[in-house]
C-alpha cells in the first residue's frame, strides 16, 4: 500500500511558478511510475505528467509541455511538478498518482494510488 500527500498549491498570478510536492509513503516497490493529474471545476480529471521510476523518462500532456516539469528524489520517496509561465487555465485541483508497473501511462486506470489533491489558482 502506498500513500501518497500533495503540498504546494496556492493561489499565483498568471505568468508566476508554482512547485508542487507528492510525499509517498509505503512500500517503495508500489510506486514504479508517479504522475501528476488535474481536473478543473466542472471538468474531467485529465493527464498532465509522469516519470519512470529512475527518472530518465518523461511524458507530458500537450497543454503543459515546455512548461511544466515533473521530477522525482526517490530517497525522499518525492514526485515533484514544477509549474511555469502559469496561466488561469491551469487552475485545477492537482493530483499526485502511483502506478506498480512500469509505463507512463496516461489513463487514470493506470494508476493504482492516488492522493488526496492540491488546489492551485492562477488569476489574471
Amino acid at each position: 500500500q502506498v500513500h501518497l500527500v500533495e503540498s504546494g498549491g496556492g493561489l499565483v498570478q498568471a505568468g508566476d511558478s508554482l512547485r508542487l510536492s507528492c510525499a509517498a509513503s509505503g512500500r517503495s516497490s508500489s510506486s514504479i511510475s508517479m504522475a501528476w493529474f488535474r481536473q478543473a471545476p466542472g471538468q474531467e480529471r485529465e493527464f498532465v505528467a509522469a516519470i519512470s521510476w529512475g527518472g530518465h523518462s518523461t511524458n507530458y500532456a500537450d497543454s503543459v509541455k515546455g512548461r511544466f516539469t515533473i521530477s522525482r528524489d526517490n530517497a525522499k520517496n518525492t514526485a515533484n511538478l514544477l509549474i511555469s509561465s502559469a496561466k488561469p487555465e491551469d487552475t485545477a485541483v492537482y493530483y499526485c498518482a502511483a502506478a506498480r508497473n512500469y509505463g507512463l501511462g496516461t489513463s487514470e486506470s493506470w494508476y493504482d494510488y492516488w492522493g488526496q489533491g492540491t488546489q492551485v489558482t492562477v488569476s489574471t
